[in-house]
């Protein structure tokens, strides 16, 4: 059976931090292949987010290395709010006899409950959760009372974030320690996050 991850987010930018989660969890899970999935819009987002064109460009920039790592577009092409829930259900029926992980970090898993149509969600997939510097990822108590899988990746603390980046971009700052090469050459080629605080 074929094991395929599933790693989401906004990716705005894609950093160093991602591409640690994403090579822990094609290990630990012993993953056939990790599909990146840039989000169309995340309803649980209030600011505004950088181009979607810009977002998947930088990811298939970040992912190009690793054969075993897939730009996924499928919430890019999709309209209305991005459901991780119609995410799987989708990519699902388009593989039919696949093992699915999502791959997520503590802070999400702790906030899990929140999402759209969490209870299916956990019934189609196993959890890969980030424990950063040794510590067991926490799920809130309706989570907790939910019956799931969950596997711990574990990860060394590492304090590079999204914000952070555009933050130090917005500002002229040095970004080549936080994203990939190819990343911070395409932020600053298309001048991305200039002038504008990280938020």
């Amino acid at each position: 059976m074929k094991r395929i991850g599933l790693f989401g987010g906004s990716f705005d930018p894609v950093h160093n931090a991602h591409v640690a989660l994403a090579r822990v969890a094609l290990d630990h899970l012993a993953l056939d292949e990790l599909r990146w999935v840039p989000a169309g819009q995340p309803w649980q987002k209030t600011r505004a987010m950088t181009s979607a064109e810009h977002r998947v460009a930088m990811v298939a920039l970040a992912v190009a290395a690793d054969a075993r790592f897939v730009l996924e577009r499928c919430e890019i092409e999709r309209a209305g709010p991005s459901y991780t829930r119609d995410t799987v259900r989708a990519l699902r029926e388009r593989t039919p006899g696949a093992q699915w992980f999502l791959v997520i970090g503590q802070d999400q898993y702790a906030r899990l409950s929140t999402w759209h149509g969490w209870q299916e969600l956990l019934g189609l997939v196993t959890l890969g959760v980030a424990a950063r510097g040794g510590e067991a990822p926490q799920p809130d108590a309706a989570l907790a009372g939910h019956p799931h899988s969950m596997v711990a990746l574990p990860l060394p603390r590492d304090d590079v974030s999204a914000t952070e980046v555009r933050r130090r971009a917005a500002a002229g700052e040095g970004i080549d320690q936080l994203v990939p090469p190819a990343v911070a050459r395409y932020i600053d080629q298309h001048r991305l996050y200039r002038g504008r605080p990280g938020s």
